[in-house]
């Protein structure tokens, strides 16, 4: 039973709350690298104000430092950079003009908010262009001045570039390998331990970075990249014989998990080949005893059941190692196959397309533009018009805290005035202690700095609290006292993350508001996976629909999310979303199983029995999708559970009874799940939106 939202407890989950770091701790060194090394040749040489400059810029671009290939690694930094510098020039020029200003604040903060409609790494760059705007504006330049700070800030930026793709050269294909290799870690993972049912697969978060990796904008090009084509569909087939795998073992046969733990060491050991770049000789030897095994267990044995799937995966398991050894030696070999086209579920559209789609007051996108649009106007002219000192605190903060949800600004908000609290008093201690010490200075800063990096997606608040120190040493650099200066950045950030979160609440986009349609969505996809199962459709059909059914279920996952950390969300509603979402999960197994059964060289012709029901069944949840955006019930058909026992029947008379009890358990539980589906959105059907 869900429970309801609560403000204390709220308040105490955001400020203990803590994830494992996501970011590697070498990417951390290399950022702070691209910051600290500026700054350190500018004042060795004599010229800070340059070392100042550059130091800023990659600072300021730091976050859109994310895995993925180097092609797309640098044109997303590149962008960044370029927003930052343009950004920087715009506020140098601008600074001491106040309306002005405000016209580049609400133009730059409904651009740059609009920008969350391209994903997070994107939307990174329009808040660091706000931040740089309002930052900037405080020390207006000559045209000449304005040029040089814009350009050493995009130098910084470029300069933190360098840094993260040094290794292109000498690993290409690094970014490549460690997504494939994290993929098959999880399918080792999924071979071993079977997921109960209900539950989502553990590698569905990888196996979407993955996709954008070897098939999103940007990716790499090259003789291996057709391997690695290969190793991800041999992936996607993998997974679905494991799953199919655990849900025909329900005698616990002893032959079905002796043989997943044979695969699950091919697996691992083409992890650690493909992490490596080293042929996978130790995958080799590991596929050599799963084939003896495979010899042994299925000696005499005859079906299209577990024997069949034990069959398959063994074939794919060679494929994998096959491919594996063409990927380790970084494409030297083609691999032949055909080349992989890009799924259209993951091509992009036309940004303009994009953007114009989403200005509209009903889109998520549009309304938090316009919020970031007047809170940083706001803001911006709250700091000038009561001349606050140090007031570019106060747009700044509002910049980072608002967020286009309200739990996120809210959570946000609050650690940032924690953290800023915290770092302040922290630097102004260890200042303290080495007042007159310049390097001691930059090595606390390049500590900072490191810290602020390594632990941004483990604890905001803490790492908050790590950029507020290395700001702060940064503009003592600069001839800002870090001692004075403390009262009021401590009031400004308050007052930044009030604003925000007032905005909000004027102007709201409650999740509760949009949840039925993200559940209605992942439905109606389910319904669409459904169909490529009626008259079986081929594989790269089946594989792109499967990656929209992902897309929509992440979607669904993150609205359940965001509807959980809201106030007044209608309990009903709480558990409405929470109750398809996981008997949605349940559903999607049952089609993945169904699948698994045909993803085999010639369908079998007892098929032509099952079309027809596995048709009924998606229509009847596809009117389960479409009911629930109206708040409306939508029966099953009452004889969708007669046609299932008249099918079990058909297939009695078949000559594959393994095949027909694996079909016959498999369409009971579809049933089930429909049936389920429909109980809880028609239970549910009065619930307000």
């Amino acid at each position: 039973m869900s429970q309801a939202y609560s403000f204390r407890a709220s308040v105490v989950d955001t400020l203990i709350r803590t994830k494992r770091p996501d970011v590697p701790m070498r990417v951390a060194l290399r950022n702070t690298a691209a910051v600290v090394l500026p700054l350190t040749a500018g004042i060795a040489f004599g010229h800070p104000e340059v070392g100042i400059g550059i130091a800023a810029g990659a600072l300021d671009t730091m976050f859109s430092d994310q895995p993925g290939p180097y092609q797309q690694r640098l044109n997303r930094l590149f962008l960044a950079a370029l927003a930052a510098g343009l950004a920087s020039l715009i506020g140098f020029l601008l600074g001491d003009q106040v309306l002005a200003m405000c016209v580049a604040c609400i133009a730059c903060g409904f651009f740059g908010g609009l920008l969350v409609v391209f994903g997070a790494d994107i939307a990174r760059v329009g808040m660091t262009s706000m931040l740089l705007l309002v930052i900037t504006a405080a020390t207006p330049k000559s045209i000449d001045g304005a040029l040089a700070g814009g350009g050493l800030i995009f130098a910084g930026g470029m300069l933190l570039a360098a840094f993260s793709i040094a290794a292109w050269p000498l690993q290409r294909y690094r970014p490549e390998r460690a997504a494939l290799a994290l993929v098959y870690r999880g399918l080792a993972d999924l071979a071993q331990k079977p997921h109960k049912d209900g539950e989502a697969p553990g590698i569905t978060d990888a196996m979407n970075a993955l996709q954008v990796t070897l098939l999103g904008r940007h990716h790499a090009h090259g003789r291996a990249m057709e391997a690695f084509r290969v190793l991800l569909e041999l992936a996607e087939r993998i997974r679905l014989e494991l799953v199919a795998m655990a849900e025909l073992e329900l005698k616990r046969e002893t032959m079905g998990e002796m043989f997943r733990n044979d695969a699950a060491r091919v697996l691992t050991a083409t992890a650690d080949a493909l992490d490596a770049a080293e042929p996978p000789q130790r995958a080799e030897r590991a596929l050599a005893t799963l084939q003896a095994s495979e010899r042994a267990l299925l000696a005499g044995s005859t079906g299209t059941g577990l024997g069949a799937h034990i069959q398959a995966l063994s074939g794919q398991l060679a494929a994998v190692v096959r491919n594996t050894n063409w990927a380790g030696s970084r494409g030297e070999e083609r691999a032949q196959r055909a080349e992989t086209s890009l799924p259209d579920t993951l091509r992009s559209a036309s940004p303009l397309a994009t953007l114009r789609a989403n200005i509209t007051p009903h889109s998520v996108a549009f309304r938090h533009a316009v919020r970031c649009a007047v809170v940083l106007t706001l803001a911006f002219a709250v700091s000038r018009y009561f001349h606050l000192p140090h007031g570019y605190w106060l747009p700044m903060t509002a910049a980072i805290v608002l967020r286009p949800d309200f739990a996120a600004t809210f959570n946000f908000g609050l650690l940032r005035v924690v953290g800023t609290v915290l770092g302040l008093m922290l630097t102004t201690f260890v200042l303290r202690l080495t007042p007159d010490i310049v390097w001691a200075h930059i090595a606390v800063m390049g500590v900072l700095c490191v810290a602020f990096r390594y632990l941004a997606g483990a604890h905001y608040g803490i790492a908050v609290a790590a950029l507020t120190g290395t700001v702060v040493v940064l503009l003592s650099f600069d001839g800002v006292d870090p001692f004075n200066a403390m009262s009021d950045r401590v009031l400004n950030t308050a007052l930044g993350s009030a604003m925000a979160l007032l905005a909000y609440v004027l102007w709201p986009s409650w999740e509760r508001s949009r949840a039925r349609i993200a559940l209605s969505d992942m439905l109606c996809a389910y319904a669409d996976y459904l169909d490529t199962l009626v008259e079986p459709a081929d594989r790269t059909t089946r594989h792109q629909v499967r990656n929209a059914t992902r897309t929509a279920r992440t979607n669904a996952q993150a609205s359940v999310d965001r509807l959980r950390a809201e106030p007044g969300t209608p309990a009903v509603l709480q558990e409405l979303a929470e109750t398809l979402y996981a008997n949605g999960n349940r559903l999607a197994r049952t089609a993945m199983t169904l699948e698994a059964l045909i993803d085999i060289d010639q369908v079998p012709e007892e098929w032509a029995h099952v079309g027809p029901f596995i048709r009924e069944a998606s229509r009847a949840l596809r009117a389960q999708g479409e009911a629930l955006t109206v708040a409306e019930g939508a029966t099953v058909p009452p004889d969708l559970r007669l046609h299932q026992r008249a099918l079990v029947q058909a297939l009695a008379r078949t000559k594959d009874r393994e095949l027909a009890d694996a079909i016959g358990r498999l369409t009971d539980r579809l049933t089930d799940n429909v049936d389920t589906v429909a109980h809880v959105v028609t239970r549910r059907s009065v619930t307000p939106g």
